[in-house]
């Protein structure tokens, strides 16, 4: 629904710029203005129309230096959480750690799989495995070492979550962290599986 709303909102924007730049541009030939209102109408359509986004064909590496197929989480018919975060990053260590908590008995009621994208560069990608060991997190751990998932996903930052339905959809996006996000998470997968 969200998403719906955001296109719906996009849609509405572009035909108010529509409608000023026809408003104003009264010595713009017909045939220009028409040409112009038609492009615009389609753009418009096709955002509106689009599809959810779902993880693209991308191979990363895990902390065991294993190659992993992102898209394969799309089509692992179970509710899915993307987790971006850095070593260095406070707020995302706080997330991971507090859905960490909530991991087995999310598992157990919702059936759900949770995947941390580390995006560290090459000078503090070594840092990432010994953390992870040392936190005793038993979920998977990729490496975006030159930040093309999180690029391809349009994170503007970390923590950036991102929350897959049971058919690989991106349904959910956060950006930041503060302490209790993750019910809010928790809200949106009982959503998905109560079906709305």
């Amino acid at each position: 629904m969200q998403l719906f709303t955001k296109k719906w909102h996009d849609v509405c924007f572009l035909q108010q710029i529509i409608s000023q730049i026809c408003k104003t541009q009264l010595i713009i030939c017909p045939m220009k203005r028409i040409s112009f209102v038609l492009t615009f109408s389609l753009a418009a359509l096709s955002l509106f129309a689009q599809d959810k986004q779902t993880l693209p064909e991308l191979t990363l590496k895990d902390v065991n230096g294993k190659m992993v197929n992102v898209a394969d989480y799309s089509r692992s018919g179970k509710i899915t959480i993307i987790s971006f975060w850095a070593t260095w990053c406070t707020p995302c260590k706080k997330e991971l750690s507090n859905i960490n908590e909530l991991l087995d008995d999310w598992k157990s009621k919702y059936g759900l799989q949770l995947v941390a994208v580390s995006t560290d560069n090459a000078r503090n990608v070594t840092k990432v495995k010994p953390f992870v060991d040392g936190q005793a997190w038993t979920f998977d751990c990729l490496l975006d070492v030159n930040e093309d998932l999180k690029r391809t996903l349009n994170a503007p930052f970390i923590p950036f979550t991102v929350l897959l339905d049971k058919d690989g959809k991106i349904v959910y996006t956060h950006t930041g962290y503060i302490e209790g996000d993750e019910f809010t998470l928790e809200e949106k997968i009982k959503k998905l599986v109560a079906g709305n």
